[in-house]
């Protein structure tokens, strides 16, 4: 029963609109409605579902013209070693230049998010009765730090090929090499150092989808009203 009331928790946690959901259910009816005959399998299995329904909601939520562009959370800006360069661009009148860099940026980011579902699917399928449980007994990111430390690594190799094509199909490195010709041509400026910025794209869209993960982690863990599936209704026994 300890279990399953761990479980009932980290449930409320990926249980997302558009599912069938628990009518006038708090948080205390849900967690009082226990099914004591419930075994391990069947919990693990429930948290399975509740954590590719959650998943494939946040990749959906980037992954969306503007998904990253619009989201002043994770909206990826140039990168810190070129902000002296592109405020002097602005005050120069290239600022819509600096604009078309990041719009391409964000652009190939949310192009890759894509790669992420069936990464996820895969750390989802892996995960054992003990993982299961590490997350239920975990802290209030046990969900997204199980993903970053799961994925990350595959997803960086997964989006770098295509922030890659993206970039270049928008024209950022041409618009990139521009501003440094032109930066370089201001008196008394010396030329930054170079950022390789498939690499920096390719980090800031995965620090972006986790950002993503992990607040819809904690929005869930916070709402009394639960939404869920039906083996998650199952679970619960109502």
């Amino acid at each position: 029963m300890l279990r399953h009331i761990r479980f009932a928790t980290l449930a409320l946690l990926f249980g997302l609109a558009g599912c069938a959901s628990f009518q006038d259910g708090s948080l205390g009816d849900i967690l009082n409605s226990g099914n004591p005959a419930l075994d391990e399998a069947t919990v693990t299995a429930g948290l399975k579902e509740a954590l590719k329904t959650g998943t494939e909601r946040t990749v959906r939520s980037v992954g969306v013209l503007d998904g990253y562009l619009a989201n002043e959370l994770i909206r990826i800006a140039t990168p810190e070693d070129l902000r002296g360069v592109t405020a002097k661009l602005r005050q120069v009148g290239m600022g819509s230049t600096v604009d078309d860099l990041e719009t391409g940026m964000n652009r190939a980011a949310e192009a890759a998010a894509g790669e992420a579902v069936a990464v996820f699917r895969d750390a989802i399928t892996s995960m054992t009765i003990a993982d299961a449980f590490g997350i239920l007994r975990g802290g209030p990111r046990a969900a997204t730090d199980y993903f970053s430390g799961r994925t990350r690594q595959t997803l960086e190799a997964r989006y770098r090929p295509i922030v890659s094509r993206e970039m270049q199909e928008v024209g950022v490195a041409r618009l990139y090499g521009s501003m440094l010709d032109v930066y370089d041509a201001i008196p008394l400026t010396t030329k930054p150092a170079l950022v390789e910025l498939d690499a920096y794209v390719t980090d800031k869209a995965l620090d972006g989808l986790f950002t993503v993960l992990a607040a819809e982690e904690a929005r869930i863990r916070r709402d009394p009203a639960a939404r869920t599936t039906e083996l998650l209704r199952r679970v619960f026994g109502r």
